[in-house]
C-alpha cells in the first residue's frame, strides 16, 4: 500500500504519502490564496523526498472539507485527475475527522471547528478521535455556544473564537499526513472510506448576477 493524500479545504495545502504503517513524507503550507498555485508542486516534492514516482501510488486520499468551494475543489480535482491516470481509487476523508485524528485530546466528547469565514465555522463534535457523534455543520458561533459548553475544541475556528470555545487547542490546521493515517487505518481494517464528493454545506460566493441581461445577436 502506497496512499497519496491531499487537503485544500483549509488555509493549509498539505500532502503526504504513506506506506500503510507509517508516513514516508509530508509537506505543508499554509496560504488561503495559493491552494492551486502550491499544490502539485507539494505533490512533487513529497515524492522526491520519499524517492519513489507517482505511478508507484496505489490510492489516493483527499480531504472533502468541509471548507470553501474554491479552495476545496483544488484539492478533490487533483484527486479525481490522479486517480483517473493512475487507474487507482479515490478515498475521501472528512477534513474535520483528521483534525480530530490527529489531536491529542483522548477520549471526549470534543469539538472540531475551523474557520468558515463570514464569522462563521464549520464544526463537529467527537467522542474520540476516531468517532464523530454530529454529521458537520456551519454556524455562527454565538449560535452553537450552548451546545458546546464546556467542550474542549480543536482547529482554527476554535482558536478564532474563545468566547464560544473557551478550551481550544493545537492543531490549528488539518495534515495530509493523519488523513492518511486514518485512511490507512480504515482500509486494513476493511471498512469503506466516503466517496470524493465535495462537503461545501454552502452556496459558492461567486453568483450570477439577478436580473442578468442575456445579448443575443440580431
Amino acid at each position: 500500500m502506497l496512499l497519496l493524500a491531499l487537503d485544500t479545504a483549509t488555509p493549509a495545502v498539505t500532502v503526504a504519502l504513506h506506506d500503510g504503517a507509517d508516513v514516508v513524507a509530508s509537506s505543508s503550507q499554509v496560504d488561503a490564496r495559493r491552494h492551486g498555485e502550491l499544490l502539485l508542486p507539494a505533490v512533487d516534492r513529497v515524492l522526491a523526498e520519499a524517492g519513489v514516482k507517482l505511478d508507484a501510488v496505489t490510492g489516493i486520499v483527499v480531504g472533502v472539507g468541509p471548507g470553501p468551494y474554491t479552495g476545496l475543489r483544488v484539492g478533490l480535482m487533483t484527486a479525481d485527475t490522479f486517480g483517473l491516470a493512475l487507474g487507482v481509487p479515490v478515498h475521501g476523508v472528512c477534513t474535520l475527522d483528521g483534525l480530530a485524528y490527529a489531536s491529542d485530546i483522548g477520549q471526549g466528547p470534543f469539538v472540531v471547528a475551523t474557520d468558515a469565514r463570514r464569522k462563521e465555522v464549520y464544526w463537529a463534535t467527537y467522542a474520540d478521535s476516531r468517532t464523530r457523534l454530529t454529521e458537520p455543520a456551519v454556524d455562527r458561533p454565538a449560535d452553537i455556544a450552548e451546545r458546546v459548553a464546556g467542550l474542549p475544541a480543536v482547529g482554527a475556528g476554535a482558536l478564532l473564537y474563545p468566547d464560544t470555545f473557551p478550551r481550544a487547542h493545537e492543531p490549528e490546521h488539518v495534515s495530509a499526513a493523519a488523513l492518511a493515517g486514518l485512511a490507512a487505518e480504515k482500509l486494513a481494517a476493511g471498512q469503506e472510506l466516503s466517496a470524493p464528493r465535495p462537503l461545501y454545506l454552502r452556496r459558492p460566493d461567486a453568483q450570477v448576477p439577478k436580473n442578468y441581461k442575456v445579448v443575443t445577436p440580431k
